[in-house]
């Protein structure tokens, strides 16, 4: 998850520097993009498919080196079951070793100098077997040396129970020393080579246990290939058993080199040999290794060629980094006659970049000198045609800049008329006041403060209690038209009084509360409500009276065309055009207008109605108080 939001902002920030950089740069790394890391890609597949097909060939090659350790040993394993087969053969044999009574000294004499001679000379004949011997089960014989001895000598070797277990009474033992068995009554017997052994128990009369047969040869006969010397220093054959013993020849090149021991080169076969597939990679000494195996099934155990990839990989490299730097060295040639015919093509687009760096600075009275078609031509024709635009929009600009000066200076003119009516009115309310007509006063007080607040457009934000101020001398002067028929009624929270919103946004309102929701038929009064509250970040505004109101048609027209949607139908467009001339949509669309050009598309107005009960005009703006920042 780090690693694809690190590689999303690597990116994005990549993304972003790229426009700040030049064209010829963004053509180099085009180079890059397009060739370089392609060519890359392909280099490393090449050397994968190269390494590849070099390691399968190596793999023939050395399953074929298993072929013919394999007919070596089918050889040898044949030899010494002949031989156990020929010594057994023997009725003499059979008869000492399983006599009831004790042979006397002609008899063993006799036994000596030809049945055991016999024994000798069907080993003389197969030179690769190292021993054949008979272990007796039986007291009343004596062991003649070297074949004949005690089944006690070897009781305690590991193949011993093994072998009297098995049903057909045979078993192959690979054992690392070839200790002699007239010696292991003494601590400390000298130990020999490694061997292979063949065992048979030796059942006579039938169904009698009466001994053990063993024919043995040395595994650098066994095995001529794995213990025999090898100028071969890439590849090299190990024996390993069923309890996963490893035996090799030390002296070859190969593992000799890695320098790694006999433990550390088990602990990486064996779970290759355990799952025994004909090959697997391993790694010796730091170093890639392939081994191929097979298996040797008479024995329960595995041979193995353990074979150096290191040249293999080198070579493959090598080829691979060769590709990768002609890559490199192409790109980097290309680069550079990129970047000098750049230098000469883009010329001109330098000096249209001058002439707009000019412009930025101010200086807009030169004439561009670029001429010619392409894209770079056009581009500064269609840059001297701007230029002679904002020459025109800069004289456009001080033409109107005099003009509203002149504006201005009338501004000023009327805001000293007004001044002049302001001072007539107090003269006037002065004059009601002294003759007693204190209604007319405070008629002249409403209107006086009506204009002030009409007139003094300082800015278009004012307080929520300045707008209420004026709407209060608005109904107060209504009432003189109405009798005093329209009453005002404030719910609005002292904290809120304080609230931000647009100048003249609440009086188009309640002027058409008082248009519209009077009963010109009666004599009824109108109560108008002004309530607030504010609600996570938004003050809502609700003027509501209780007036006349509309059918539920007419307020969704009246909705409509405030927010300026299409009509539904064409009587509805007719009836908003209705709603607009009396006066029900144009006032209003303006605030909503207004708002939304001030404050954002998420605030404006919006009318509910119930006709014979209520009109409730609903204002949502922002809640800011002008005292305090945001609420």
């Amino acid at each position: 998850m780090r690693m694809r939001t690190w590689w999303k902002k690597t990116v994005r920030r990549l993304v972003e520097r790229q426009e700040q950089w030049s064209l010829q740069t963004r053509l180099i790394l085009a180079y890059v993009i397009i060739l370089l890391i392609p060519s890359v890609l392909i280099s490393l597949l090449l050397f994968r498919q190269f390494a590849g097909s070099a390691i399968d060939e190596m793999e023939r090659k050395n399953e074929n080196t298993l072929e013919i350790e394999r007919l070596n040993i089918d050889n040898n394993i044949e030899t010494i079951r002949r031989a156990a087969d020929l010594s057994l053969a023997d009725q003499e044999v059979l008869d000492y070793i399983s006599r009831s009574t004790d042979p006397d000294t002609a008899e063993l004499i006799d036994f000596s100098t030809t049945v055991v001679p016999a024994l000798g000379r069907l080993q003389s004949n197969n030179p690769n077997i190292a021993h054949i011997r008979i272990y007796f089960d039986n007291k009343r014989i004596n062991e003649i040396y070297p074949v004949f001895a005690d089944e006690e000598r070897v009781a305690k070797e590991p193949w011993f129970g093994r072998l009297t277990a098995l049903e057909n009474r045979t078993a192959w033992s690979l054992t690392p020393n070839d200790p002699d068995p007239f010696k292991m009554i003494f601590e400390n017997a000298p130990a020999g080579q490694p061997k292979v052994a063949f065992l048979k128990e030796i059942m006579y009369p039938l169904g009698v246990h009466a001994g053990i047969l063993e024919v043995d040869m040395l595994m650098s006969s066994f095995f001529p290939k794995t213990f025999g010397s090898s100028a071969d220093d890439m590849s090299q054959l190990v024996i390993s058993d069923s309890q996963g013993h490893l035996y090799y020849n030390p002296q070859q090149k190969l593992l000799a080199a890695t320098g790694v021991s006999p433990e550390e080169l088990a602990d990486a076969l064996n779970p290759g040999v355990r799952q025994q597939p004909a090959s697997f990679r391993l790694t010796l000494g730091g170093q890639p290794f392939l081994a191929v195996s097979r298996e040797i099934e008479p024995l329960g155990a595995r041979m193995i060629n353990v074979v150096s990839l290191q040249r293999v990989l080198d070579s493959a490299r090598q080829t691979r980094d060769r590709l990768i730097a002609a890559n490199v060295i192409l790109i980097a040639i290309l680069s550079i006659a990129t970047y000098a015919l750049n230098s000469f093509i883009l010329k001109r687009l330098h000096m249209l970049t001058d002439s707009m760096k000019r412009v930025r600075q101010g200086d807009f009275g030169f004439d561009l000198t670029v001429r010619g078609g392409g894209e770079v031509g056009e581009l500064a024709h269609h840059f001297r045609k701007m230029l002679r635009k904002i020459n025109e929009l800069i004289a456009d600009a001080v033409n109107k800049k005099a003009a509203s000066k002149e504006t201005e200076l009338r501004s000023l003119k009327n805001q000293i008329d007004s001044h002049f009516l302001y001072n007539t009115l107090e003269n006037i309310k002065m004059m009601a006041e002294v003759e007693g007509q204190y209604p007319i006063s405070d008629a002249l007080t409403s209107l006086g403060g009506l204009m002030r607040y009409n007139l003094k457009w300082t800015s278009e934000y004012v307080r929520l209690r300045d707008e209420i101020a004026h709407i209060t001398n608005y109904i107060a002067i209504m009432n003189i038209r109405y009798e005093n028929r329209i009453r005002l009624a404030l719910d609005i929270p002292a904290a809120l009084l304080d609230q931000e919103l647009l100048k003249m946004s609440l009086q188009p309102i309640v002027e058409n509360a008082v248009k519209h929701g009077l009963r010109a038929s009666s004599m009824e009064a109108l109560t108008i409500r002004i309530e607030a509250e504010a609600r996570e970040g938004t003050l809502l505004l609700a003027v509501r009276d209780d007036g006349r109101g509309m059918p539920a048609d007419r307020v969704a027209q009246l909705n409509r065309s405030i927010a300026l949607e299409a009509p539904e139908s064409p009587g509805a467009a007719a009836a908003g055009a209705d709603a607009g001339r009396e006066g029900g949509g144009i006032g209003l669309r303006n605030v909503h207008q207004r708002i939304q050009l001030y404050y954002g598309k998420e605030y404006g107005l919006a009318a509910e109605s119930e006709e014979s009960a209520y009109t409730r005009v609903v204002i949502r703006i922002p809640y800011f108080i002008l005292t305090g920042g945001a609420g």
